[in-house]
């Protein structure tokens, strides 16, 4: 009998230890969102989107728009489509026309990542000694379950009907989930990671240049809920990785608050990449600042285990789907006039520099 016993506690105990290690992946990668179609209209051989996470926000614009522009409305992820947003007491006319993004590339020889491409940026803070921000974010919030697809070298994009078929992990994961390789057991997603309980870590690559500014990452839940985590300052010379531990991250179960949940359509709980802040002290130096990202990982629980359902809950309810049509159309509303107005804009504007004699 105490043999027994004796058994059990030490599966208990295995469990326990199984349970307090956390999933890994990378929630986006800045080195896959490298700008590989679409050539500029203004510059020959210059290409402005990355094929991976084409958009195109046109189809639920209405037909309030002429055909060139909603062509306006077909963006990605591509380096140089990321915004950078300055507090409003720091957004000057100067100041917001010299903070952007920019794709690098790092050395071949380096010692990290070398020949890699990653996402760099510039802000412009003020000289004036107060505190101020910058938010560098995505020029629209990642889709959680954009289903994959084919993209053309004009941007038209065409859902596939047969995806990964012998792979049925891949072929379970939406488009800007990205890939799991079966080797390392990791997710590399272009933004969004799904079926997360509850966050252990969060891991960025950053090559510093010796600023002081604070470095923080947004995360965004299922529930639309943003969470704001800092990772540390940049006042360093080189890469470094700089990461956020959970304070409230409970390693025993035993000591967990264990909690039953309804599974559909609450069982694809996920997390989204919201973007960076740059926090900037009013004590530091105000003007240019520079930094390169190369990635973010997080650790995490799973908030359920993989079921085998005998029933596909989604094809026959579709809530889940709905809520996400919904949000995309909320997506194209916001950021389908945004770049209509950019577009409009660009037409006004005086290309020439010097006066006809």
């Amino acid at each position: 009998m105490k043999r027994h016993l004796f058994f059990i506690a030490v599966v208990f105990m295995l469990m326990s230890a199984v349970m307090t290690f956390a999933d890994e992946a990378v929630l986006i990668d800045f080195s896959l969102l490298t700008a590989d179609i679409i050539e500029h209209p203004l510059r020959q051989g210059v290409l402005t989107q990355n094929r991976a996470t084409m958009m195109d926000f046109s189809a639920t614009a209405g037909t309030g728009y002429t055909d060139e522009q909603k062509k306006q409305m077909a963006v990605s992820l591509a380096i140089e489509s990321w915004d950078v947003v300055l507090a409003s007491s720091s957004r000057t006319n100067q100041n917001q026309s010299l903070s952007y993004t920019r794709e690098a590339v790092v050395a071949e020889d380096a010692a990290r990542f070398g020949g890699s491409p990653v996402l760099g940026v510039r802000v412009r803070f003020p000289l004036e000694n107060y505190n101020s921000w910058a938010l560098i974010q995505p020029p629209f919030q990642v889709p959680a379950f954009e289903p994959k697809a084919t993209i053309a070298d004009d941007g038209t994009i065409t859902p596939e009907t047969d995806n990964n078929a012998g792979d049925p992990v891949n072929a379970r994961l939406s488009r800007f989930e990205g890939s799991y390789d079966t080797e390392s057991k990791i997710t590399t997603a272009l933004g969004v990671v799904k079926n997360v309980g509850v966050l252990k870590s969060v891991a960025v690559n950053v090559r510093g240049l010796n600023f002081p500014h604070g470095l923080h990452a947004i995360l965004i839940d299922n529930d639309g809920n943003e969470k704001t985590v800092f990772l540390g300052y940049l006042n360093f010379d080189g890469w470094r990785t700089l990461r956020w531990d959970n304070p409230g991250y409970i390693n025993d179960v035993r000591n967990r608050e264990l909690r039953v949940f309804p599974l559909y359509p609450k069982s694809t709980p996920f997390v989204k990449f919201g973007g960076f802040m740059i926090t900037r002290n009013a004590d530091h130096a105000g003007g240019d600042f520079i930094a390169y990202f190369k990635d973010v990982k997080i650790l995490y629980d799973k908030a359920v285990l993989e079921p085998v359902r005998d029933i596909d809950d989604e094809a026959i309810w579709g809530i889940v789907g709905d809520r996400e049509e919904d949000r995309k159309r909320l997506e194209s509303q916001r950021f389908g006039a945004d770049q209509v107005l950019r577009y409009l804009e660009s037409l006004k504007q005086e290309t020439g520099t010097e006066f006809t004699e």
